[in-house]
């Protein structure tokens, strides 16, 4: 039985159902994306759209791997056992401010991985 962990870990097997779907999203759009700048010889800025699909497949799948929701995180909430979208509250402060600063982390690299694609396209000779 997984367990609410400050910082750790704040959902279970519903939750990371869905975070794995959103991963997914991400990459098909992504890929979807690249077919296209291929296909149709997209100049370099108008690849950068790339970052959005890719963050939000980095952002989906980190949060899977990590059981952690950084929007819960950001919220003070958890859902561990329930339905997905169900929630309980955090109620210590201090556990809210460990979440909040791995959902900060989570956040950050999602971005980072995505900038990292778009860059990557946007100098890459297609």
């Amino acid at each position: 039985m997984a367990e609410y962990i400050p910082g750790v870990c704040n959902i279970g097997p519903a939750e990371i159902v869905r975070r794995k779907s959103a991963g997914w999203v991400g990459v098909t759009m992504s890929a979807i994306l690249v077919l296209l700048f291929l296909l149709f010889h997209i100049p370099s800025v108008y690849r950068l759209i790339i970052f959005l699909p890719a963050a939000l497949a980095a952002s989906g799948f980190l949060q899977a791997y990590l059981h952690f929701c950084a929007g819960f995180g950001f919220k003070g909430v958890y859902n561990l056992m329930k339905p997905a979208g169900q929630t309980e509250t955090v109620e210590k402060a201090e556990f809210r401010q460990k979440d909040k600063e791995k959902a900060q982390k989570i956040m950050f690299f999602s971005l980072l991985i995505g900038l990292v694609v778009a860059g990557l396209l946007y100098f890459l000779p297609l």
